[in-house]
């Protein structure tokens, strides 16, 4: 199979697809890899160590995508890039469709078999693909989260770690899974005061367990959710539903609650968010300020690391990446059920429910 990876057109998009390593093992599969030069400058990667690789250098999208069976990028494609779809290609990247309907309907119009990395899902429930970036965005949500409480930003001034005789901020974090769980990990390590809520009793007990009750788990539920966030220095939100809107956890009258310079960091805005003032910021200008609490929501927070989020999500997505191109789509499906998870369109189908629910077209079931 031949596998197209194009440069991100994101803004502030640094990240590339695949490692010179794992195209490397993509070659070695019997696969012909095409990639457009300076993908991978962004994460320190030579065009040089793509070619030692193995990969075929193209010097500019249109050929990479015109010649390529599979696309493999990072982020959704943009409007820029929907002239250079063809019938039949595979794309395998972050879709996020539940968030775009309008890139949603042109995925149909232009008949392309459309694999969402963050609906690929094992039999366990686990969301391997996405698991790797709601890690780093986990780590990142406190980082974010630490400089927008800073007065120059519109926050409160408060140090996330308080000093001797002065106590901490107080941060809540909504989700328990892989995102809120290194949320853990960094407010905690940061010497904060954290709650973290959920409405899985078995994810609260594993991180009560992980972080050896140093931080306050809760079950979550309406009250308990608005006292917690009335109380709240920083909000970390990381709720997720597969392939679904972010349900909205936080509205603007519960928004009026909060404490003056108060920040909130919706790691859900690439769903849509779960705060129902939040909306996609960028790299370049993460932060708006309304109802006086600072807003973060920057739709692709791990582009802040691009390497180290590149390295990561290579390990991630290069077996299914691989299985898909040695099988054909069809077979890797049939063999593999977390990949069927991931099918979100297949030539004009809108094949995953949840994501058909949540842009409005109708549903086509697998056969």
């Amino acid at each position: 199979m031949i596998i197209g990876i194009p440069t991100e057109v994101k803004v502030a998009e640094k990240r590339v697809a695949v490692t010179p390593s794992g195209v490397r093992t993509l070659v070695q599969g019997g696969h012909k890899v095409l990639i457009q030069s300076g993908a991978g400058l962004g994460s320190g990667f030579s065009d040089e160590s793509y070619i030692r690789a193995g990969a075929g250098m193209k010097p500019d999208p249109a050929t990479v995508w015109a010649d390529s069976d599979m696309i493999l990028k990072v982020k959704e494609p943009l409007p820029q890039e929907y002239n250079l779809m063809r019938p039949d290609q595979i794309i395998f990247t972050y879709l996020h469709l539940a968030a775009d309907r309008k890139l949603a309907e042109t995925l149909v119009k232009k008949k392309v078999v459309g694999i969402a990395y963050e609906t690929i899902q094992t039999d366990k429930g686990s969301l391997p693909l996405l698991a790797p970036m709601s890690a780093v965005a986990g780590r990142l949500s406190v980082q974010a989260g630490a400089y927008c409480l800073e007065a120059k930003t519109g926050g409160m001034g408060v140090l996330l770690s308080g000093v001797p005789g002065v106590r901490p901020a107080y941060v809540v974090i909504i989700g328990a899974g892989v995102a809120g769980l290194h949320a853990c990990f960094g407010a905690a390590g940061n010497d904060a005061r954290v709650t973290i809520l959920d409405i899985n009793q078995e994810r609260l007990d594993h991180i009560h367990d992980v972080m050896r009750g140093s931080v306050t788990t809760l079950m979550s539920n309406e009250g308990t959710l608005e006292e917690e966030i009335m109380k709240a220095d920083l909000v970390i939100s990381s709720v997720l539903i597969p392939g679904a809107t972010a349900p909205k956890l936080i509205s603007r009258k519960l928004l009026k609650k909060m404490k003056p310079g108060a920040v909130i960091v919706d790691i859900a805005i690439d769903q849509g968010g779960s705060c129902e003032t939040s909306r996609p910021t960028t790299h370049e200008n993460p932060t708006y300020v309304e109802e006086g609490i600072v807003h973060y929501c920057v739709n692709n927070m791990p582009g802040a690391v691009p390497r180290t989020s590149t390295m990561a999500l290579t390990n991630a997505t290069l077996p299914y990446a691989l299985e898909i191109a040695n099988l054909g789509y069809q077979k890797a499906m049939k063999g593999n059920p977390a990949i069927a998870r991931g099918m979100n369109l297949i030539k004009g189908d809108v094949v995953h429910k949840v994501v058909a629910e949540s842009v409005g077209l109708p549903y086509v079931p697998l056969k």
